[in-house]
C-alpha cells in the first residue's frame, strides 16, 4: 500500500504482510562488494579520499 513520499519526492510503500517500507524503483543501488574491497586496498596504499573518489566515480561525501 502507498505510505507517503520519500525525502526526493518518489512514492513510498509498505508492505501490508511484515510492514516494511521500501521504494519500488529506487534511485540509488547499493555499492558491490568488490567496490568496498578496492576502497580498502587503495587506503592501505594511502591514496588521498579526492584521488579514490575521482577514480570510482564517487562522491567524497559518501567515502
Amino acid at each position: 500500500m502507498k505510505n507517503g513520499e520519500t525525502q526526493r519526492g518518489k512514492q513510498n510503500y509498505k508492505c501490508r504482510n511484515c510492514g516494511r517500507q521500501f521504494v519500488e524503483n529506487p534511485q540509488w543501488k547499493p555499492k558491490e562488494r568488490d567496490t568496498f574491497a578496492l576502497i580498502d586496498r587503495m587506503l592501505l596504499e594511502r591514496m588521498p579520499l579526492a584521488g579514490i573518489a575521482r577514480v570510482l566515480q564517487l562522491s567524497e561525501s559518501w567515502l
